[in-house]
């Protein structure tokens, strides 16, 4: 299947390359790397576009902050949700944790080998380096706590996560019932994504607030909150490298200014004087 997308990709880039200049492999990721490459030795040259992947992921925040047990479950959500895909494009591997866990549950379960595959170093250095910005998907929030459970409940992505997701009842209800409206988890995941894969170009890929059953007209009050709520967290991240650049570039220009244009004051002054 991955050939056959790596020849899908490129009939698309000789197809559409001239116009298109940003592509996204996969909102489900299957076959990503190789299509990155095809592009990149081919067509990059002279289409000059971008190609990234598009993945998914819900903010998970620890239940206590206090407790280090939460708060490596709320780490572990994370890297099984988003790391799971992310972390071959950017560091070559699955994430540790994801590889502890997995291994130790499949010898537990009588496996000879750990139920996730393990990269050659061939396909390691294959799939590392192959993004041009991460797209990343986001659309509510989940409260996490650590639960273990027994190996020899079998196999499952819940049981290998060792974790439970919690919701806070205060939370808006969208209509869907694992949708809530919590704005703050976009900025935390935005900062997430931002610190743990190299500060990458992002865009948001998807985002968004469904519609209440119970709603027969046009009536989307709540949708414009939620999208007022979420673009305005991640409005906040520009904000903050604007008035990073504001202090380490402008402050000190002006400052420089300010001190040349007093010497040529002082100048001008003793010059008067004399």
């Amino acid at each position: 299947m991955a050939n056959y997308f790596s020849d899908y990709a490129n009939l698309c880039f000789e197809a559409f390359g001239d116009r298109v200049k940003h592509w996204v492999t996969f909102s489900d990721p299957r076959a990503h790397a190789q299509a990155w490459h095809a592009y990149n030795d081919t067509w990059r040259s002279q289409q000059q576009g971008l190609v990234g992947i598009s993945l998914n992921c819900d903010w998970g925040e620890p239940v206590d902050l206090s407790n280090p047990k939460d708060i490596e479950a709320a780490e572990r959500y994370l890297q099984f949700c988003l790391g799971w895909f992310a972390n071959p494009i950017y560091a070559g591997d699955y994430p540790q944790v994801m590889k502890d866990h997995i291994g130790r549950k499949s010898a537990e379960q009588g496996l000879e080998m750990s139920r996730l595959p393990v990269f050659s170093l061939q396909e390691k250095s294959y799939i590392k380096g192959t993004s041009d910005f991460l797209g990343l998907g986001h659309f509510t929030t989940r409260y996490i706590t650590e639960r273990n459970y027994p190996s020899g409940q079998g196999p499952s992505y819940q049981n290998d996560r060792d974790l439970v997701e919690l919701v806070d009842p205060n939370w808006l209800d969208l209509g869907s019932k694992w949708l809530y409206s919590v704005p703050w988890g976009f900025r935390r995941l935005l900062n997430f994504a931002q610190t743990q894969y190299g500060n990458p170009l992002i865009y948001v890929t998807e985002n968004g607030a469904s519609q209440k059953l119970h709603c027969t007209q046009l009536c989307d009050e709540w949708r414009i909150q939620y999208l007022k709520g979420y673009t305005n967290e991640m409005l906040k991240e520009p904000l903050l490298s604007y008035m990073q650049i504001v202090t380490e570039i402008v402050v000190p220009t002006v400052c420089t200014l300010c001190i040349l244009i007093a010497a040529v004051l002082l100048m001008l002054l003793l010059r008067s004087l004399s």
